[in-house]
């Protein structure tokens, strides 16, 4: 059965940020708070180190229960069986990866803030988008922005789910969610927090607070 990307709070790992606690114990937090994805992102070129890690996160994720994905490496997602691969302007095209991942695991491709290039995506067998930078970044102060009109747009023809980044926040993610969006991805609001857990689980809530409203009505 193809992987659907979980709906919720969807955590990418930045080595600076999870130093502190150290990246395994710092995931474990981010789960404990509500992560429902993960994402392996590590631009080194230690590649024996990467695919350790990778391996270990991918283990523990499949303990917990939830997504795990590899940055841009199509390579190292087959080779410690993650659950599919995220991908960049530069990076692989999603037709070969899928030929490498098979049909089952997910492919998502960063969007940044064109409906267009998330058209292709969608005709070339992506199953998630991601747009942003929704709001300023600290991660990536330079990134364009993705208007909360381009969300609601892409959430209306898309038949795939929708993925918002980049500089959110418990505080100004509601319309975002109200848009139709699929997940939040976060870095720094999670991993460069001193209570990983609790600030996961600010996240989470919201999701939560946003089923508990859909049932209502």
């Amino acid at each position: 059965m193809r992987t659907r990307l979980p709906t919720g709070l969807y955590v990418i790992t930045d080595a600076g940020h999870c130093e502190r606690l150290g990246l395994a114990a710092a995931v474990s937090a981010a789960i404990d708070g509500g992560a429902a994805t993960v994402q392996y992102r590590d631009k080194s070129s230690d590649g024996s180190r990467r695919r350790g890690e990778a391996a270990a996160l991918g283990e523990l994720c499949r303990r917990r229960g939830v997504a795990f994905l590899i940055n841009v490496d199509t390579g190292l997602a087959v080779a410690v069986d993650a659950d599919g691969v995220h991908l960049g302007r530069e990076d692989d095209d999603p037709r070969h990866a899928r030929g490498l991942l098979g049909p089952d695991r997910l492919i998502g491709v960063s969007c940044y803030d064109s409906l267009d290039r998330a058209r292709d995506a969608q005709a070339r067998g992506c199953d998630y988008v991601a747009f942003g930078s929704a709001f300023p970044s600290s991660t990536k102060p330079s990134a364009c922005r993705a208007p909360l009109d381009l969300f609601r747009r892409a959430v209306g023809e898309l038949e795939i789910p929708i993925v918002a980044i980049g500089g959110i926040t418990p505080g100004n993610a509601q319309p975002l969610l109200a848009a139709g969006c699929h997940s939040l991805a976060v870095v720094s609001g999670v991993f460069a927090m001193d209570d990983v857990r609790a600030a996961a689980a600010a996240y989470a809530c919201l999701f939560e607070s946003a089923a508990r409203a859909d049932r209502i009505e």
